[in-house]
């Protein structure tokens, strides 16, 4: 097993600002990647998470020491994500092991057909309210960053050298046995909560304590479960049970990251959550009608404020 020394991250929003300074307050120093005007200010400005300024290296794509990370890791917005696949090659050696936090259920298989399939781990964060306004991102929960090979019943090297880094920095994970369930846990979690408080503009206190607020939210999460049994993947009742717990431990003042795109004027990520589900909802014969309302309340809000695009 090689152990991971050099790690670069793009995307330092606020789940790559929150795991970026645990690293860095843990003596593990991360390289930024970004180019531009981005780049520019956070050369100048670095981030504040909860009260500290940290200012780690940033490189460009085109600098002309760029070269291969031992990992990278990709945090960005759905949407961002093309840009992000074409920003990180430099840093993509043969070596190389990604891994990308973003929410959804394609993202490593977009990431996998330019990089390779070998080079990928899947994952996601479950369990924050990390919260951005500008460059400052503040959280009471850093979450826990699930990840591995599609199946973890015995750890490949890959797996064991992230684990490695993880124990090292003070990155709280978990490892499932079934990855795949597993996200599309968190994608039912998603489908959820995310687009219900963006409609609802309510935070995380609402769902557990208006009946009607989690009524919505989980009319949409039984969909993703419907869809999930014609595809094998086999999520049921519990599934939705097994949130809860999860829910209470957050800030009851916390938002989504869907609620803060809302209020921001940002492009949300509604295309990988209601429009992803509505695709695989057609492609077995399964309705999902809670998810198409969700899905156009909410791009008729963006385009209400002018979002027809992503930024």
């Amino acid at each position: 097993m090689h152990e991971i020394h050099s790690i670069a991250l793009i995307g330092a929003g606020a789940i790559g600002a929150l795991y970026t300074s645990i690293l860095e307050s843990n003596g593990i120093r991360v390289t930024l990647i970004a180019e531009g005007e981005r780049a520019a200010r956070l050369e100048r400005e670095g981030f504040i998470v909860n009260g500290k300024t940290y200012r780690p290296a940033v490189k460009k794509p085109d600098s002309p020491d760029a070269r291969p990370h031992d990992l990278v890791i990709v945090a960005v917005k759905y949407h961002q994500l093309d840009e992000a696949i074409r920003l990180i090659r430099p840093f993509v050696g043969k070596d190389t092991i990604i891994l990308s936090l973003l929410n959804g259920i394609d993202s490593e298989e977009r990431i996998g057909k330019v990089y390779g399939t070998d080079r990928i781990l899947y994952s996601y964060v479950v369990g924050t309210d990390a919260f951005r306004e500008g460059n400052v991102v503040t959280y009471h929960n850093a979450g826990t960053i699930v990840f591995g090979e599609k199946s973890n019943k015995e750890l490949s090297e890959s797996v064991q050298a992230v684990q490695n880094l993880f124990e090292r920095g003070g990155i709280p994970y978990e490892i499932p046995a079934d990855m795949m369930r597993s996200m599309w846990w968190k994608f039912m979690v998603n489908v959820g909560v995310n687009q219900a408080s963006a409609i609802l503009r309510a935070p995380y206190g609402v769902f557990l304590e208006i009946e009607e607020a989690k009524a919505i939210m989980e009319a949409a999460m039984r969909e993703v479960i419907a869809v999930s049994q014609k595809l094998g993947i086999g999520l049921d009742e519990s599934d939705i049970d097994a949130w809860y717990p999860v829910l209470s431990k957050l800030s009851r003042s916390g938002k989504t990251s869907m609620l803060q795109d809302m209020e921001a004027g940002r492009k949300t990520e509604v295309e990988m959550f209601a429009g992803a589900l509505i695709r695989l909802g057609n492609g077995v014969g399964v309705c999902v009608p809670v998810n198409e309302m969700l899905y156009n309340a909410i791009r008729t809000q963006e385009k209400m404020k002018g979002i027809t695009s992503p930024r």
